[in-house]
Order: structure tokens, then C-alpha cells, then sequence
């Protein structure tokens, strides 16, 4: 008797059957219904072994890897001009800090897309109203941005639970950036999610990034380690980049969630 192959044998990794990352946009299913501008980016990410977040990520999904690595970033912007489409800009919204951890995910129909381990922002109408759409973990974080004359700062403390904090200091620089692994960090149009029981993918669209090179002038970070990766704080970032100081941002546009199978 012939012993059966391992039920995942003859399945191919879901990366391979999911389409080439582009730095443009694919056009969204359907009609946008959440526009926001996003700004002021820093994007930090660390190599980590693909069996640590796998059991982080939602049912039908696993890890999107780039040279055999799963890739967790820190990445802190500014967001503005939110709105729920057709109507204009959320009054009182105004302009706020969000600072995420991620990790990326590819599901069983080739949809690359980001899942958010936290989600820490400033404006707490935002949050509840982001938990309770998405079901994204949002967090309710006290922060602050400081620009000087070629570095960015960003600063937060969350004010629920252990009351996490950071301090993420850079220097942008001036050679723009198109690479594999860049495209692979950034180019993601959607987000995967668990929401009322069912996995959901929502796609995003935005202009190209603006990437350039980064510096890192200094971290103190505890999100890392209370989003499941305690020991990632403690060493350098395998890539650093940001966007252009005083770029006015990207336009982002959301559309409906559909159920991934």
C-alpha cells in the first residue's frame, strides 16, 4: 500500500498563482465608497519566518513571501479629508496619526492584500466607527508628528490596555525607490480581514508611491511586541523608505468588502 501525499503536496504555494505586484493600481470592482489622503509615510519591515504569522492570519489565507521570508512592517502616516463617498469630508474629522503593524496575505483566489495586526489612531470616532465596519483592530493612541528640516518624527502612546508607546525617528532621502521588494511592501490594493465571522477582502486604489530611501535615526517601540512580535524592536529593519518630506500624499479610495470563499 502506497502511503497518500500530504493533503497540501500538490498544491501550489497561493503567491504563485497570484498575479505580478504592480506599482499601479488595478480599478476598483465597484464604486468607491470611503476616500482618504494618506501622507507623511515611513515604512519599516523585518524579515520573520513565514510560520510565525501564518496562525495570525484570517481563514483562507496564508503568508505572501518575497525570497522565502514573511515581512512585518511599522508604519506610521498621516491621514486626512476622510470621507464616506458621495458625501463630502467628515466634519470634525480632520487630520490624524495612524500608525500600523502589518503583515501580507494571499488568498485562494490570488488577492494580495495586508493584514493589520493594530491599527493605533488619534481620532476615536474613527476607530469605533473602523472596528465596527471592518472589524480592523483600531486602538485609541495619543500621537504627535514633528518635521524639521530633512527628518520626520512620529511619537504615540496608546491609551487603552498596556498603554503601549513608540518613538519613530528618520530621514527620508532622495533617490526614489522601484525595486521587487519595494513593490512587494507597498503595492498593496486591499486588505484582508475577519469580520462577523467570514473573511473579507477589501480592495484600495491610489496613485504610484512616491518611495524614496530611508534612514533610520532611531527606534523605541513597544506595538511590535504587542501585536505578537515581541523580539522584532530589538534588531535593525531589513528595509527602510518613506515618502517625499512635504509630498502632499496619495488619494486612497476604498471599495465594499466582498467574502473571500
Amino acid at each position: 500500500m502506497v502511503d497518500a501525499p500530504p493533503p497540501d503536496a500538490a498544491v501550489p504555494p497561493l503567491s504563485s498563482i497570484a498575479p505580478p505586484l504592480s506599482a499601479i493600481a488595478p480599478p476598483l470592482p465597484g464604486r468607491a465608497i470611503i476616500r482618504q489622503r494618506w501622507s507623511d509615510f515611513v515604512f519599516l519591515h523585518w524579515r520573520v519566518d513565514p510560520q510565525l504569522v501564518a496562525p495570525m492570519l484570517p481563514p483562507g489565507t496564508r503568508p505572501d513571501v518575497h525570497d522565502g521570508s514573511a515581512w512585518v512592517g511599522l508604519i506610521p502616516f498621516v491621514l486626512s479629508d476622510h470621507a464616506f463617498l458621495p458625501l463630502p469630508p467628515v466634519p470634525g474629522a480632520g487630520t490624524f496619526i495612524e500608525i500600523n503593524v502589518r503583515t501580507y496575505s494571499v488568498d485562494e483566489r490570488g488577492q494580495r492584500g495586508v493584514v493589520f495586526r493594530s491599527l493605533d489612531a488619534e481620532r476615536l470616532p474613527s476607530v469605533l466607527a473602523a472596528q465596527a465596519l471592518f472589524g480592523l483592530p483600531y486602538r485609541w493612541t495619543q500621537a504627535g508628528m514633528r518635521l524639521t528640516a530633512d527628518t520626520l518624527e512620529y511619537r504615540a502612546r496608546r491609551r487603552t490596555g498596556a498603554r503601549p508607546c513608540t518613538r519613530i525617528h528618520a530621514r527620508p532621502g532622495a533617490a526614489p525607490v522601484d525595486t521587487p521588494l519595494s513593490r512587494f511592501l507597498t503595492a498593496r490594493w486591499g486588505f484582508h480581514e475577519r469580520h462577523l465571522g467570514r473573511t473579507i477582502f477589501a480592495r484600495n486604489t491610489h496613485e504610484p508611491w512616491p518611495l524614496v530611501d530611508a534612514e533610520l535615526l532611531h527606534l523605541d517601540d513597544e506595538l511590535l511586541a504587542a501585536a505578537g512580535f515581541p523580539d522584532l524592536a530589538e534588531r535593525p529593519p531589513d528595509s527602510v523608505l518613506a515618502t517625499p518630506l512635504r509630498h502632499p500624499g496619495v488619494t486612497t479610495e476604498f471599495a465594499a468588502p466582498t467574502r473571500v470563499a
